[in-house]
């Protein structure tokens, strides 16, 4: 039985992936790093904390970790300012889930992103619970941003279904304990050890239903 549904909200409901490799390289290039060939699997999940320090550490970037995520965080925001890439359908997926579910969204944008997201899209009073891991000790793969979200639903994350595209993403909703929907990104595929813990694999949002998520096996 599932009693709330919890989603993320990049490569989810915004096909906004993209869009953060694109400003991350550019900004690593232009602060003297290097992008490593792995680097973006990595970073999808992490926190701002997480991949602020990943970029100012590993990958050389001659920045703290402050000025990185101040500044690739303001570079985000008016990327949005101008253009929220809503993934077709992914608005429309989020009311019909909120017809039958409270909802929650477990994301590892910082919170102004989320807000101007949410915003932009309409979807701000669909979801009663959000939550960056900024506000968390750990970002994705941990488990911590899922249990919280449960928490604050005031729902046990053992009887919670959670929507995610990343690797990272799924380990962390797995971890939590919740029933995992993957809806991976066609540029970013999943690892084998996260796809094997996906209770079910969709080509995209739009075949996410009440039924199917109501049908989950835990």
């Amino acid at each position: 039985m599932v009693d709330a549904v919890v989603f993320d909200l990049d490569g989810v409901i915004v096909d906004s992936e993209p869009v953060w490799e694109e400003v991350r390289r550019a900004y690593v290039a232009e602060h003297g790093g290097t992008w490593q060939p792995d680097t973006q699997r990595r970073l999808m999940g992490m926190s701002t904390g997480e991949w602020a320090a990943y970029l100012s550490g590993e990958l050389g970037v001659q920045r703290t970790a402050e000025q990185v995520a101040d500044e690739v965080v303001r570079e985000m925001a008016r990327r949005y300012r101008e253009h929220v890439p809503l993934i077709d359908g992914a608005d429309e997926v989020v009311r019909r889930m909120a017809a039958r579910w409270p909802l929650g969204l477990a994301s590892s944008s910082p919170t102004r992103l989320i807000a101007a997201a949410l915003d932009a899209t309409g979807l701000t009073d669909a979801f009663a619970v959000t939550l960056s891991t900024e506000e968390t000790e750990r970002g994705k793969p941990a488990p911590d941003v899922y249990l919280t979200v449960a928490q604050r639903l005031g729902v046990d994350a053992t009887r919670c279904a959670a929507v995610e595209d990343s690797s990272n993403g799924v380990r962390s909703a797995a971890a939590a304990g919740m029933r995992v929907v993957a809806v991976p990104h066609g540029s970013y595929p999943l690892d084998p050890d996260a796809a094997a813990l996906a209770a079910a694999t969709l080509g995209s949002i739009d075949e996410l239903t009440p039924e199917l998520v109501g049908g989950l096996k835990g």
